[in-house]
């Protein structure tokens, strides 16, 4: 039966010149390695909104943003939600655990958008969602200001009419 650490022990100069010799190499490999400072992750996140023209944040908060953050609130493998109003409308940010697929999750959250009761009865169009990758980069930002018109006028002009 062969004894395996015997060359080695008979051996410490050429053993501490192997241990070093494979040291440095692991140092350089480590050097070497491709490092990205943002990884390419895909989070599975789903954007929700919805709007009530002329409405106040505090108006909108409470009752739309309220009851669809109960509802949403029970969709599986929701890691985190982030609710914005302001005015006329709010939006609802719902991030998903990396493993969840995120078609499977936009049913989910289509299917607690349509069972969120308490929402108003004259709302112009029902809440919508929309599938977003948040590391993606926006390709054109708009802001619009006035001094002859006030802000909801500016905000009907900038954003079109309603569909």
């Amino acid at each position: 039966m062969a004894n395996l650490s015997k060359p080695f022990i008979e051996r410490p100069k050429a053993t501490i010149l192997l241990v070093t010799g494979f040291f440095v190499l692991g140092v350089v490999a480590y050097f070497q390695l491709p490092i990205s400072t943002l990884p390419d992750v895909d989070f599975s996140t789903i954007n929700v909104w919805a709007w009530m023209p002329g409405a106040s944040a505090e108006n909108v908060a409470s009752s739309i943003a309220g009851p669809l953050e109960r509802a949403l609130s029970n969709v599986p493998n929701v890691t985190s939600m982030t609710s914005t109003s302001s005015f006329s409308q709010t939006n609802i940010t719902l991030q998903f655990a990396l493993e969840r697929d995120i078609d499977a999750a936009a049913q989910d959250v289509q299917a607690a958008i349509n069972a969120a009761s308490g929402l108003p009865k004259d709302l112009p169009s029902p809440p919508t969602y929309e599938k977003v990758n948040p590391s993606a980069f926006s390709i054109l930002s708009l802001a619009a200001t006035s001094e002859t018109m006030p802000l909801p006028q500016v905000y009907d002009y900038v954003a079109g009419p309603a569909e």
